[in-house]
């Protein structure tokens, strides 16, 4: 996989549905959930490793006693600070204490019910523990508090921040993230605000109106009013002061989130076997959030789904089934597999059928189930040789002859393996270029030179950095009669805008060898046109139908053609083995991951308009910031 692709998030929730000492009679310590939490989160540490934080709240607290906690952390090790900042809390006291579920839920920090975690990758390029999940909103009304996560990327935050600067709101930072906790803020405070004059209606007064309140807050209400104008993929997972706890899916599927409950306990997760491995549970256990769904829990342990939206499309993300989530996940191990597997026939045309001479292995370590897939399809192929050489013999066959029909094994090695994370204290560009050549190291005489092909399969290819760099370089000193890449994933061709860290056009390789193509060709008029249509779709109104004219740059050429450019491109100079690239099909695509739809990486077909105008603008972006300087009109 590409260095430096990140998915944005990931989110684990935690609501107990029994009171402390239950957890302290049965598992023999109140910090059950508290360990579970930090499990949950180490297995998700895949999603999100440039900061994390948890938030805790602590039900039934007295007044002028702390009740909603936060603890937040940069870097890769957070998760370990965290809560060894929490575990240094609690060194305060004596053990006796520390053990004492009466004492803890008086006195002890994160001593509560209601848990949230979350881990951070950055999408917009903002950094520092200010944009470190849970997002706090404090009031002296314990139903005005809210913590706030998520996994999500919005697409018209200029849209939401300008609605909610017409209220009269003051933002004080421009982020979606900012702007959806005042905007959920203020929604929230307008239900509160409901139950308020409501009580007063019924005659209440004093902490009967508070308890009024903090009985009938109605989450969903707030969802509907707050969520309704966004426009992106996301998973908004939240915690209210007064014991209210929720997470609302986006209406087009994008983003994942997977649940389960008993009596003990509500839990969720970004990924299924977080849930799996940290509560012991069975796949058939668990449960996915659906489009536009919330699961919402309210103070007193009631378990509710709501429909907060409609659905309004069916766009589950491919690219994290291909990459992103865990490969242990059953269906996902399933998928990963069949995208290996059914790419036996071009890659038998790419080594000419020669399976004799040809060694196949893969880039670690995301790739190494389609890996496994692929050799699969392999020993497919040859099992169906070897009955067709026995069945075209005219004579019964010797011991000697059917072994060596038997003999021919498909052969494969661990010729990559990941060596070394660099450092970046190196920054003089020659120094650093040798560095990352030596990324990867490979198995030396594990082929035949000159006369054996090597077959490498990867996940996806992306910007080709990884591959100019260090991969086709390393690869080359096994001295092979041909290289294969394959890429378990089809041409990756379009930027992202939900979540995943891939947002600029120039950075694809796919898109700068077909640029580079329309250079060659003298097809410079298809920019321009491509620009203008551009411009006329980004002009359109509000409501309108937009659609990618980025789409039409590729049209004149076949992926053949653009893998070809592509080789060229990324092949190291002085390197003279042959390379060729082979790509998954979008049909390969959607046969092997058929209920995860969103494919925009892929097609540019994005399910929102927010994505859709998004990309008209990447390629606007792309020709007046960088082309047009290069090419100089």
């Amino acid at each position: 996989m590409e260095k430096n692709i990140h998915e944005d998030c990931g989110v684990a929730l935690i609501r107990l549905l029994k009171p402390l000492e239950y957890y302290q009679q049965k598992y023999g310590t109140w910090r059950w959930a508290l360990n579970k939490l930090y499990l949950m989160m180490e297995k998700e540490h895949n999603r999100g490793q440039e900061g994390a934080g948890i938030a805790a709240v602590k039900l039934q607290s007295e007044p002028g006693h702390e009740y909603m906690f936060r603890e937040r952390a940069e870097g890769k090790d957070a998760i370990t600070e965290i809560f060894g900042n929490i575990q240094r809390d609690y060194a305060d006291y004596s053990q006796q204490q520390v053990l004492d579920v009466d004492f803890a839920k008086e006195n002890l920090p994160f001593a509560g019910e209601l848990y949230m975690g979350h881990l951070r990758y950055s999408t917009t390029g903002k950094r520092g523990l200010s944009y470190v999940h849970p997002f706090l909103r404090r009031n002296n009304w314990r139903a005005k508090n809210l913590c706030l996560c998520g996994n999500f990327n919005m697409t018209n935050v200029e849209e939401i921040f300008n609605t909610i600067t017409r209220q009269g709101q003051h933002p004080r930072i421009y982020s979606d993230t900012y702007i959806l906790l005042e905007l959920m803020g203020h929604r929230l405070d307008r239900e509160v605000e409901r139950n308020f004059q409501e009580a007063e209606r019924l005659g209440l007064k004093d902490c009967d109106i508070t308890q009024y309140i903090e009985d009938h807050v109605l989450m969903s209400n707030v969802l509907k009013s707050a969520m309704k104008d966004f426009d992106g993929g996301y998973v908004v997972c939240g915690l209210t002061g007064s014991g209210e706890m929720f997470s609302m899916r986006d209406p087009w599927g994008i983003r994942p989130a997977f649940y389960y409950k008993n009596d003990e306990m509500v839990v969720l997760a970004s990924e299924r076997p977080v849930l799996q491995t940290t509560f012991d549970l069975e796949c058939g256990d668990i449960r996915e959030l659906q489009p536009g769904q919330a699961l919402i829990v309210n103070k007193h342990g009631d378990v509710v789904l709501k429909q907060i939206l409609a659905q309004r499309g069916d766009a589950a993300c491919s690219f994290e089934r291909i990459y992103f989530s865990r490969g242990s996940d059953t269906d996902i191990y399933k998928e990963r597999k069949k995208l290996g597997r059914q790419l036996t026939q071009p890659i038998l045309k790419a080594v000419d059928y020669d399976t004799e001479h040809t060694v196949f292995s893969y880039i670690p370590n995301t790739a190494e189930v389609a890996y496994y897939g692929m050799l699969d399809g392999f020993k497919l192929y040859s099992n169906e040789e070897k009955i067709r050489k026995i069945q075209l013999l005219d004579h019964k066959p010797t011991d000697d002859e059917l072994r060596g029909i038997l003999h021919q094994f498909v052969r494969s090695e661990k010729v990559a393996w990941k060596d070394i994370k660099l450092r970046t204290f190196i920054t003089e560009g020659s120094a650093r270029n040798d560095l990352a050549s030596h990324v990867y190291d490979i198995t030396y005489d594990c082929l035949e030179p000159g006369k054996d092909n090597l077959v490498i399969i990867d996940d996806s290819i992306v910007r080709g950095t990884t591959l100019k760099e260090s991969i086709l370089r390393i690869l080359d000193r096994l001295h092979p009669k041909k290289i294969v890449v394959v890429s378990s994933a089809p041409q990756i061709r379009y930027p992202d805008y939900y979540g995943i860290d891939m947002p600029r056009l120039e950075e694809f390789c796919v898109f700068r060898a077909t640029i580079e193509l329309i250079k060659e060709r003298g097809m410079l008029k298809l920019i321009d046109d491509t620009y203008r249509a551009c411009k006329e779709e980004l002009e359109k109104p509000k409501g309108a139908v937009i659609a990618n004219r980025v789409q039409d740059v590729y049209r004149p050429f076949t992926v053949e053609e653009i893998n070809r450019k592509i080789v060229e491109m990324l092949r190291p100079e002085g390197m003279t083995t042959p390379v060729e690239l082979v790509y998954q099909s979008i049909e390969g695509l959607h046969k092997a991951i058929p209920e995860h739809k969103g494919d925009w990486y892929f097609t540019g077909n994005y399910p929102t308009p927010g994505g859709m105008r998004l990309v008209n603008q990447a390629f606007v972006k792309f020709v007046e910031n960088v082309y047009q300087k290069e090419a100089k009109f």
